[in-house]
């Protein structure tokens, strides 16, 4: 789950990081009374600041400097209701301005490939350090992480020193590293990024911006994690099938996807879109993935999720019998349609193989429903899904 800059903010706050004070607005009154509070009785500027979860908010005009109450809330009002990429920005975050010295660079993320985190840090931050990554890669200073230690004392110094920080301010840098390495580790993170970390012509360290993305399979560990997710933005067939405790993802084509195992579902994708190419274009319309299990009712949750999708115009059913027989399988489709009844009316194509298989398409054959039909292979049933939803 990525979180908006606030909600990261808030974060870094609650475990010690050094932050800038920072409210949520929504409506023009909302940020003036936000600069109101931050500014006090004295002259100063804050940041209204566009909370959408991508990057390139300045150079869309998503970030804007306010001198006053009344720009605060000037500003709020241009930036509320933009779309930044796709995004439609619904909040602001009204936050305290910072004479910046300098901007520095900070990130900390899951290297899968290599098992372990990898610490990014540059003394050149700010808007263009995607870009900085690509010329000057060399001014990226990467360090492998072990998990199991972490940004401990020797850690964090190291990384200051990869990164070329003046001795004058390594000391705090290396400081705010390990209480961002808390961050990472106690919520269960698998990126935080600070860009810009500044130093303040005070001669402080503050996090100025910042990027997390949690773990949602930790999700158990972190009753309050719950409370992050932005239910406004979230898909409703997405949100429904979560509900019902089913792995899905909606995607933008026609074909729904029923599978399982994970691996087997993503195979499907590949072969579904693969047939959509001789059928007028047409793709896959989401991932789900229904597990070991495939009892009647966990196919008729799946069944009802992907049917409501208008989207969808015939369905793929692609099941490998292991622990749940093919038999099983059967039995569930043919209950899930009972189950469904008028909601069923988009075509389905069933692919059975593994365990106690001829009794699985028997099963299927017999109650001879009119919207299945059975398929030997796993291409062959991608081809004829595909050439049903171009019909």
């Amino acid at each position: 789950m990525d979180l908006f800059e606030y909600q990261a903010r808030d974060i870094f706050e609650k475990h010690g990081v050094p932050v800038l004070g920072g409210i949520v607005a929504t409506t023009p009154d909302e940020a003036r009374a936000a600069a109101a509070t931050l500014l006090g009785d004295q002259p100063g500027v804050v940041v209204v600041k566009a909370q959408v979860k991508t990057g390139g908010r300045g150079k869309a005009g998503g970030v804007k400097l306010a001198r006053s109450v009344e720009e605060a809330g000037e500003k709020a009002a241009e930036i509320l209701g933009m779309d930044i990429k796709g995004h439609t920005v619904h909040r602001v975050m009204i936050a305290a301005g910072a004479r910046i010295a300098q901007e520095f660079y900070f990130s900390l993320l899951l290297d899968r490939a290599e098992r372990r985190y990898l610490a990014m840090c540059s003394v050149e931050g700010g808007m263009d350090i995607e870009q900085l990554a690509v010329e000057r890669p060399e001014a990226l200073a990467k360090v492998a992480v072990d998990p199991r230690t972490g940004i401990d004392q020797a850690k964090a110094d190291e990384i200051v020193a990869a990164a070329g920080f003046d001795a004058a301010i390594a000391g705090q840098v290396a400081d705010v590293l390990r209480t961002l390495w808390t961050v990472y580790r106690d919520e269960d993170a698998t990126l935080v990024e600070v860009n810009p970390l500044v130093l303040t012509e005070e001669g402080r360290i503050v996090a100025l911006d910042g990027k997390v993305s949690l773990d949602a399979n930790a999700d158990f560990r972190h009753d309050d994690h719950a409370a992050l997710e932005d239910a406004s933005a979230a898909d409703p067939l997405e949100a429904r099938a979560k509900e019902k405790d089913l792995n899905y993802v909606k995607l933008d084509g026609e074909v729904g996807i029923i599978g399982n195992g994970a691996g087997l579902v993503m195979s499907t994708l590949d072969v579904v879109a693969y047939a959509g190419e001789r059928h007028g274009g047409v793709k896959p319309a989401n991932f789900l993935d229904i597990g070991g299990g495939a009892s009647a009712e966990v196919m008729a949750a799946g069944l009802d999720i992907i049917l409501t999708d208008p989207q969808v115009k015939s369905v793929f059913v692609n099941v490998f019998g292991g622990i749940t027989a093919c038999d099983a399988v059967a039995n569930g489709i043919v209950a899930a349609l009972q189950i469904l009844g008028d909601e069923a009316s988009k075509p389905l194509v069933v692919r059975l193989d593994g365990n106690n298989v001829l009794e699985g398409r028997r099963i299927l054959a017999e109650a001879n429903h009119p919207l299945v039909t059975l398929a030997d292979t796993m291409d062959g049933g991608a081809d004829k899904a595909a050439e049903l939803a171009n019909a």
